[in-house]
């Protein structure tokens, strides 16, 4: 069982070069838009608040699995508040932990962070002052959540925008003590929230900040490659690598914004679809950073 992640790995990558035979293997599943911080950077809490029924949830992850996704990450809204009748978050944590290889949560980090998924992302935006103005008044209770859980893999996710990039580099010295890594993304603009979104030149200066950080040894997961291609956003996409679904059981394979926003590339900061579309490229870095994302060890491979 444990080799076969390898194998399966590999078997995707080369039906797709050799066969065409292109399916996703990432997906990500809003299972809710309800959500407790209505931040400014996100578009979803503003939607009709729905959470999908535990049934077709099961039926939407048996779906992605049939199309050959074998990494979930359940994304909202905030995940841990999905709920029907008796059933509660952990019931399809459960369920999808039957079904991929790895089972990862983005959360805003309110509640407490208890789940048997592999990986809890927990957004935090920069600083107290830069992430309180972003998300609302909620800073210090995602901290003292992140000291006190006891997960094994928890990792923060920075969101840069204007809000907080001159500050990126004072986040990380914060924050790597307290997680086991630390992924970004740079703002994507929405509409009604374009302000927030970097300037090329900025991005750039940013992105050198974190490329030397990592490279002094902080808990940085993203490659050097995918964040030298992020300056310009110089990578080869390969999206059908990733799946969607919403919680009304509508799914897309392809590009994040499918069916949620407009697409202009020129603006695309979602580090996930470059490294994926690196690793399928076979970038040594690439292939590396997604085995440190999802802990899978020397000895599964």
């Amino acid at each position: 069982m444990v080799k076969s992640h390898y194998l399966y790995f590999l078997k995707h990558n080369l039906s797709a070069r050799l066969l065409g035979k292109k399916r996703p293997l990432l997906a990500g599943f809003k299972i809710t838009y309800r959500c407790n911080l209505k931040c400014r950077t996100c578009p979803f809490w503003k939607k009709d608040e729905i959470d999908i029924p535990y049934e077709k949830a099961i039926a939407v992850m048996d779906e992605f699995h049939k199309l050959g996704v074998r990494l979930l990450i359940f994304e909202g809204g905030e995940p841990f508040i999905w709920r029907e009748k008796k059933h509660r978050f952990e019931d399809l944590v459960n369920y999808a932990k039957k079904r991929f290889y790895r089972v990862g949560v983005t959360t805003n980090g309110m509640l407490p962070l208890d789940s048997s998924a592999d990986v809890l992302w927990v957004s935090l935006d920069g600083l107290k002052k830069s992430h309180d103005l972003n998300r609302g008044k909620s800073f210090d209770t995602i901290i003292e959540n992140v000291v006190k859980s006891s997960h094994s893999k928890i990792l923060a996710n920075i969101t840069i925008t204007s809000l907080n990039h001159h500050e990126i580099d004072d986040a990380v010295k914060f924050l790597n003590p307290l997680v086991k890594g630390i992924t970004i993304q740079f703002y994507y603009p929405f509409p009604n929230s374009e302000d927030l979104s970097l300037p090329v030149k900025d991005r750039i200066n940013v992105l050198d900040k974190i490329i030397y950080l990592k490279r002094k040894g902080y808990k940085i997961l993203d490659s050097v490659r995918a964040l030298q291609d992020l300056k310009y956003n110089s990578w080869r996409c390969h999206d059908w690598l990733i799946a969607n679904a919403e919680p009304n059981g509508k799914m897309n394979v392809g590009c994040y914004l499918k069916g949620r926003a407009a697409i202009g590339c020129e603006n695309c900061g979602f580090a996930a679809h470059t490294e994926i579309s690196l690793a399928y490229d076979w970038r040594a870095g690439a292939i590396l950073s997604g085995k440190k994302v999802f802990d899978f060890k020397i000895l599964d491979f």
